[in-house]
């Protein structure tokens, strides 16, 4: 060989040295470089073991880091962690603890940081609570209408999360409102209109991502036709695909074309499309075939839980729902609780690398988007920082902007079902004797503050409904606050009372439909402290009610 052939003036030289470069000098996570080149690199370099480990996203139990949790992070270098609301009733504590799982994380050989995920979808999904503000929700936002509301909603929910250092959202949710009994999705939607969800869908999207959080719409390919609960059954929804393609999918098309970064799969089966009785989770027809060819998503896919009886059942154990999720097209399995080290999630699947080709191949394929994912957002200008600062919690949780949006936000959306003009605004003088009936603290203390001299009256099946009755004859005015099949049970013993009533609904307002012999309803859609003052402060007359009922 000669040495001009080895001459550092030669391009072959440099050749030379940039494919040796891997092993004088460890790929890291901060290196330049495209996301698309740098995954492909790391991926390539990886053992099947470490590539598998990024394609893991685990809870676990308690508010400190477990040992357990703490062994997959440092022995395996999974890909994620997910927090829940077990995890999070000390937000300074979350914030140390999520210091202490990056920390552990970024050790690796590759310096590679955790995806911090959580559900801080709004309203009444709250996860992680403490110090972080309550929301008035999706539905608010819909009846509000102005997208403007959902990308600030958005944006400020994130910017807590990154103050906590969690940089993944499993929000916004785009479920439509279809089945008016689900108790699952209800105010978790933004309406029932399937275009109108894309876009307000969107804008929270971005939002999320303005403020450094990987946004991830759910639960595709839709949720909301159904009042089954995937964490216990597999829900059977019996439309066709030509109806899911032009509603629940909807919301989904236009996402995608926006730049989407991740989907969540939900445990939903639909018996009359091609996947049969599988779970949508666990459908390459769904995942691969219409969301990856069809619609064109090149995002991440993460499931639901797995420890969902939805997956499960259907697969007959968690490491078959695992590797069946992989193969159809999921680059994140995510388990609500964390299995051992040698569980056969782990070791079986570990085993099929080894032993199957599409296997392998698909479980690197998947670690090389969730690394892309990574690449282009855990890192730069702007992202999440991976270790909090504790000194940022005292200032900017809540967030003083965020509080004052949310209160505006609740206001714009308080919609006047029934009554308005008669029996709404209702004022002090006209109201007489007040008797606030509810079960929430807030709607009180609320309901006192409009109304001062009003008794207060906590209901309950168990309490009876002669002593409800009893409080009502002595009362002009019964402001009832209902939430659930229970409230309509109650409020339906008053009907023949011939009292004023006025009924204050949070969360699903369809069961105002049922009760149409009030005087008055309106509708606020969440149980937020900010909501239950914009209820009354209309009640009263004080601001407009500007808001509309966001389904048909």
């Amino acid at each position: 060989m000669s040495g001009k052939f080895l001459s550092p003036a030669c391009p072959a030289f440099f050749l030379f040295f940039l494919l040796a470069g891997q092993f004088l000098f460890p790929l890291n996570f901060e290196d330049p470089g495209s996301p698309e080149e740098l995954a492909a690199a790391i991926v390539n370099a990886m053992s099947d073991e470490e590539a598998l480990a990024q394609t893991f996203m685990l809870g676990w139990v308690g508010a400190e880091p477990s040992p357990l949790i703490m062994d997959w992070i440092r022995d395996r270098r999974i890909g994620g962690v997910k927090i829940f609301g077990w995890n999070t009733g000390d937000t300074r504590n979350l914030a140390r603890t999520v210091g202490i799982l990056q920390r552990t994380s970024l050790e690796g050989k590759y310096h590679i940081p955790l995806l911090v995920a959580t559900d801080q979808e709004g309203g009444w999904i709250r996860h992680v609570k403490g110090d972080t503000s309550e929301t008035p929700g999706n539905m608010a936002i819909g009846a509000s209408g102005y997208p403007r509301d959902a990308y600030l909603a958005g944006y400020y929910i994130g910017r807590e999360l990154a103050v906590l250092g969690i940089n993944m959202n499993f929000a916004p949710t785009v479920d439509l409102f279809t089945n008016r009994e689900s108790s699952l999705i209800g105010t978790r939607a933004f309406g029932s209109d399937p275009a109108r969800t894309g876009i307000l869908g969107t804008a929270f999207m971005k939002g999320q991502m303005a403020a450094g959080v990987v946004p991830t719409a759910k639960h595709y390919p839709g949720h909301g036709d159904t009042d089954l609960d995937s964490h216990g059954v597999l829900p059977q929804i019996g439309v066709s695909f030509d109806v899911l393609w032009e509603r629940e999918m909807v919301p989904y098309r236009m996402l995608a074309k926006e730049g989407l970064p991740a989907v969540m799969s939900g445990h939903l089966a639909f018996p009359n499309t091609q996947a049969a009785d599988t779970p949508a989770s666990l459908s390459s027809w769904f995942l691969k075939d219409i969301l990856r060819d069809r619609i064109a998503y090149r995002g991440v896919v993460i499931t639901d839980d797995l420890m969902m009886n939805g997956a499960t059942m259907s697969a007959g154990s968690l490491s078959k729902a695992a590797k069946q999720a992989l193969l159809a097209g999921n680059d994140i399995v995510m388990l609500s609780k964390t299995p051992s080290l040698w569980d056969p999630i782990w070791t079986a699947l570990v085993t099929a690398m080894g032993e199957e080709e599409e296997f392998r191949n698909r479980v690197r394929d998947a670690a090389r988007r969730v690394l892309e994912l990574k690449f282009s957002h855990l890192r730069g200008e702007g992202h999440v920082p991976y270790i909090p600062d504790p000194s940022k919690l005292e200032t900017e949780l809540p967030s003083p902007e965020g509080g004052a949006f949310f209160l505006d936000l609740a206001a714009r959306s308080v919609t006047v079902i029934r009554g308005g003009g008669s029996a709404i605004p209702l004022t002090r003088e006209d109201a007489g004797r007040v008797l606030l009936a509810g079960q929430y603290e807030d709607f009180f203390r609320a309901g006192k503050a409009a109304y001062p001299d009003a008794q207060n009256y906590w209901y309950s099946l168990e309490r009876g409904l002669n002593d409800f009755a009893y409080f009502v004859r002595r009362s002009d005015t019964v402001i009832f606050c209902i939430s659930d099949s229970e409230g309509l049970k109650i409020i339906e013993s008053i009907k023949n009372l011939n009292k004023r009533v006025i009924v204050f609904s949070v969360l699903n307002p369809a069961y105002l439909e049922e009760l149409p012999w009030t005087d008055g309803a309106l509708a606020v859609y969440s149980y937020a402290p900010e909501s239950f003052v914009a209820g009354f402060s209309a009640l009263l007359g004080r601001i407009q009610a500007g808001g509309s009922l966001p389904y048909e």
